[in-house]
């Protein structure tokens, strides 16, 4: 896998991060940027340990599965693009509702809803473990770094514009995802390589 297709896998990763960092920005008069460090540091850190959890589950029982990976690769990430679709398409016409105004960081259910936003990155560390000679840590390192930057982003995004972008974040996500697995099959059954 190439840095752009890894850059592109993290940008489709922490599309749904990025949809609650949205959340999380409706929900400050004006953006708190310790808060804002801390929801990034939380939201890229579990999308880059995921991946390494993944992959060393996956590298555990690669010789089992080493026939029919490409189909196991490209299964999980259609099934997690087209969740990430459904579900932009299901809230697209809601309304995200502010409760309360500047609430203090609940760290519990920051850490929760960090791991349930990166168990998508669980599935695709699983497929990273079918390339030969892939770079686990670099691949980290870009989904890391890029979630972490795309959340920043979305907590200042929602603060300014609302939750206008959250159903269009999570269906571009969802449609990185789906080529991305085609790409995978395309690369593996017919032998075309897309160059990237």
């Amino acid at each position: 896998m190439s840095v752009v297709e890894i850059f592109l896998l993290g940008v489709g990763l922490s599309m749904d991060a990025f949809s609650v960092a949205i959340c999380k920005g409706l929900a400050m008069g004006k953006v708190n940027k310790k808060q804002c460090f801390i929801i990034a540091l939380f939201f890229g850190g579990f999308q880059a340990l995921m991946p390494l959890i993944g992959w060393a589950l996956g590298s555990t029982f690669a010789d089992k599965i080493v026939v029919f990976d490409h189909w196991i690769a490209f299964i999980l990430l259609a099934y997690i693009g087209g969740k990430m679709i459904v579900d932009a398409v299901k809230e697209w016409k809601e309304e995200d509702k502010v409760e309360e105004l500047d609430p203090p960081l609940d760290l519990k259910e920051l850490l929760l809803m960090a791991i349930a936003t990166s168990i998508d990155a669980l599935a695709c560390g699983v497929t990273f473990s079918f390339t030969e000679n892939f770079n686990i840590l670099r691949a980290i390192g870009i989904i890391g770094c890029t979630t972490f930057v795309i959340s920043a982003g979305g907590v200042y995004i929602g603060n300014i514009f609302g939750s206008k972008y959250k159903a269009k974040a999570t269906l571009a996500g969802g449609i990185i995802l789906v080529f991305l697995g085609l790409k995978i099959i395309l690369e593996h059954t017919m032998g075309i390589s897309l160059g990237f």
